[in-house]
């Protein structure tokens, strides 16, 4: 593990390569899985305030289960997660664009709809933290629904932390990104 502030980054994360390569799987991380996207508690007062203005970019069915069941559901192990449409279908803020899955409320955040441009824990994907009082942990998830983008990865030679550098600073910040890269750079001595 590599200590990077209140952090501690499996190095996967640093190590392996990965590029997410969308006309491959065609989004299937939206689509698979037993529950929809993991939530922090903050977002869940966001995705609340936002819906009104992401329900014009979303599916029928995804609205429809929204209206339903909420913004954010409580999932089988207790966490805060995005709703999934028909309980364990495709997360309910799916849409469709030439056959690959995308995000409405992302959709609405290029096109100036709302100012938040996902959950945090799909825009670190394939990054997932698990958060503990005093400190994270980054783990690389690996899912053989990724396999086209590991392979990817491999052959434009980008690891994990490097694909994920928009979202990591995002959650953490510059700085940490920074001491990041510092810390494989220089790895402490032993």
């Amino acid at each position: 593990m590599i200590e990077v502030q209140s952090t501690l980054v499996h190095e996967d994360v640093v190590r392996e390569n990965f590029v997410c390569n969308l006309n491959k799987c065609k989004g299937a991380c939206c689509l698979e899985g037993d529950s929809g996207a993991p939530l922090e508690a903050a977002e869940l007062d966001i995705l609340n305030e936002i819906y009104p203005k992401v329900k014009p970019y979303m599916t029928a069915k995804g609205i429809e289960t929204i209206e339903k069941v909420g913004t954010y559901v409580v999932d089988f192990e207790g966490d805060y997660t995005t709703p999934c449409v028909d309980v364990n279908k495709e997360c309910a803020y799916v849409i469709w664009e030439n056959g690959i899955t995308k995000c409405a409320i992302e959709k609405a955040w290029e096109e100036g709809a709302v100012d938040w441009q996902k959950p945090i824990s799909c825009h670190l994907y394939p990054i997932r933290i698990t958060a503990y009082p005093e400190f994270d942990v980054l783990n690389y998830d690996r899912w053989s629904i990724c396999s086209p983008a590991c392979s990817f990865g491999d052959e434009l030679k980008v690891r994990v932390h490097e694909f994920l550098k928009g979202p990591l600073i995002r959650k953490y910040g510059e700085e940490w990104y920074a001491e990041l890269e510092n810390q494989i750079a220089s790895p402490p001595a032993p």
